[in-house]
């Protein structure tokens, strides 16, 4: 069952600048990072209030850990995915499969949140998300 909005997706060809404005003009606080096999943040969190984000990936990098391709970017566009944080994953994947959705399976996230991937008539990409007691975005 959805619980809230969870997040909302976008990329970008520098981090530095997102991180300037949000953090340093806007005032959001970065709840954690994700990093890639070397050790680098590819992907960062920004607090909005109420465990809901900003999520912002490298495109690049996001690219080499999940593959892929880089695309150009334009300004304006880089909104990738929303994410609805739901309850009872598991029963509710089975509720929109009996209803005709095409879900993937649930798997477990880089931020250690079970999620599962929908699609909207237009093609516009929804995560659904469980939190549970190791998910970053309660535990930082």
């Amino acid at each position: 069952m959805i619980r809230k909005l969870a997040h909302l997706n976008f990329v970008t060809n520098d981090l530095s600048k997102i991180i300037d404005f949000y953090v340093d003009k806007l005032g959001m606080k970065i709840k954690f990072t994700l990093d890639n096999k070397q050790g680098q943040p590819f992907g960062y969190y920004f607090e909005c209030g109420d465990s809901t984000f900003l999520e912002f990936f490298d495109q690049a990098m996001a690219a080499e850990v999940w593959g892929g391709k880089v695309e150009k970017l334009a300004n304006g566009i880089q909104y990738k995915h929303f994410c609805l944080e739901v309850t009872g994953l598991d029963e509710y994947c089975k509720q929109l499969k009996a209803k005709g959705v095409s879900v993937t399976d649930i798997s477990l996230g880089m931020d250690n949140s079970r999620q599962a991937w929908i699609a909207d008539p237009d093609g516009n990409q929804i995560e659904l998300m469980e939190y549970g007691p190791s998910s970053l975005q309660l535990t930082g």
